[in-house]
């Protein structure tokens, strides 16, 4: 059976290290790191996630300023929030919660955000440094998966690696990071030709595609690293049930490692959230600093 990596005690750790480093930021800076949350719209699951990621704020000691506007806002209203808070000297972190009602162009919001107070790492600016290797705030889904695939892979040099999905938020920046870490890495997607067989060859399995439970045994490669980033509502013996992209119950018996949904991935997001809202303080705060002569 497959080693279970979970997704609360990696978040956990993360949570108590950036708690620690606040207090020293705090120490040294003598400002509080704040991060300001806009949530647009009545959306069920966006209000859960943004209370969910406010908590998380106040129990590592950053200041969290929330910003809630109506489903019906005009993207001016929401571009000169952004501008407001974008030029705020107390902010040091933006984040927009996604998906934004119809009619609003989130393409257009991600690029209003100040590159440097981008903590989802979204931004045009830093989806190229990350590219090319010089990322300073990483998309927090991606991040989180690559700490704990380290936790049970301290070295990736060398691995298969087959990602299942090309988002802009999941797949293209886990691409990125894994060829970073030296593996040798396939992006596959809805088009992609024979696609369990690539699959079937992967040391590490990344599946972030939203499709339940297709991910089955026969995909994976005896005594490969799995990480689940998808996250589905389905109906089973009539209850509502949360389930990944791969079939848990049969993979996890062939696989060497296994993250499971709930409890995987999800919670890391969270967590490195959090370090990248203290990231992008200490980069703003140091800015601030005059240069020694």
């Amino acid at each position: 059976m497959a080693r279970l990596i979970d997704g609360k005690q990696n978040a956990q750790q993360v949570i108590d290290e950036v708690a620690v480093d606040v207090k020293k930021f705090i120490e040294s800076y003598k400002v509080t790191p704040c991060l300001a949350v806009v949530l647009v719209g009545e959306d069920p699951a966006s209000q859960v996630y943004v209370r969910n990621k406010i908590k998380r704020a106040g129990e590592v000691g950053i200041r969290s300023i929330e910003h809630k506007l109506s489903a019906h806002c005009s993207q001016q209203e929401l571009n000169a929030l952004i501008q407001t808070l974008n030029t705020d000297p107390e902010v040091h972190g933006i984040l927009v919660q996604l998906p934004l009602p119809k009619g609003l162009n989130e393409e257009e919001i991600i690029a209003a955000i100040d590159p440097a107070k981008d903590v989802d790492g979204f931004h045009p600016m830093n989806v190229g440094a990350l590219s090319s290797g010089q990322a300073n705030l990483i998309p927090c889904t991606p991040l989180g998966c690559m700490l704990m695939l380290k936790q049970v892979m301290p070295d990736l040099s060398g691995k298969k690696a087959v990602v299942i999905g090309r988002s802009n938020i999941v797949g293209k920046p886990m691409a990125a990071l894994l060829l970073q870490a030296n593996c040798t890495v396939t992006v596959v997607h809805s088009r992609t030709q024979n696609i369990k067989q690539i699959c079937s060859q992967a040391d590490i399995l990344i599946a972030a595609i939203g499709r339940p439970e297709m991910v089955d045994a026969d995909w994976v490669k005896p005594g490969a690293t799995i990480i689940d980033v998808g996250i589905n509502a389905i109906e089973r013996d009539g209850k509502r049930k949360l389930v990944g992209d791969v079939n848990f119950a049969e993979v996890e018996k062939i696989a060497q490692a296994i993250t499971p949904v709930p409890g995987g991935v999800g919670p890391m997001t969270i967590a490195c959230l959090m370090k990248n809202t203290l990231t992008a303080a200490i980069a703003i705060e140091q800015a601030k600093l005059p240069l020694a002569s």
